[in-house]
């Protein structure tokens, strides 16, 4: 079983920063093993990738709509992922959701594990 607990969601105004937080945890879950990602879910609309990367820290995958703005990091020592989000829009409003997953992918399919989410809200 692996756990995933998000953490940092918050209501921001447009231009502004955060940072999220998921916590791993689980006999199952490996550090050195596993991708780590970001989806989220705006009111609406279907769950869609953000950013996702690779056990090692070094190969990270994200959308074309975050590049440059998002940026995704782990701590294998703490057995966190962050996602450090600058210039935020709007559009950015929605639930972050944090997974897992034994292959570097974009797919949500590929994702196994979930988090429960955290809120994002982004005010203009």
């Amino acid at each position: 079983q692996v756990q995933l607990v998000e953490s940092g969601g918050a209501l921001v105004q447009a231009g502004g920063s955060l940072r999220l937080s998921c916590a791993a945890s689980g006999h199952t879950f490996s550090s050195y093993t596993m991708a780590l990602a970001w989806f989220r879910q705006a009111p609406g609309a279907e769950r869609e990738f953000v950013a996702s990367t690779w056990w090692n820290g070094v190969r990270t995958l994200y959308a074309d709509s975050v590049k440059g703005r998002f940026t995704i990091s782990r701590d294998n020592a703490k057995n966190v992922v962050y996602l450090q989000m600058i210039s935020l829009k709007p559009e950015d409003t929605a639930v972050y959701y944090c997974a897992a997953s034994y292959r570097l992918t974009s797919t949500q399919g590929d994702y196994g594990y979930w988090g429960q989410g955290t809120q994002v809200i982004v005010s203009s």
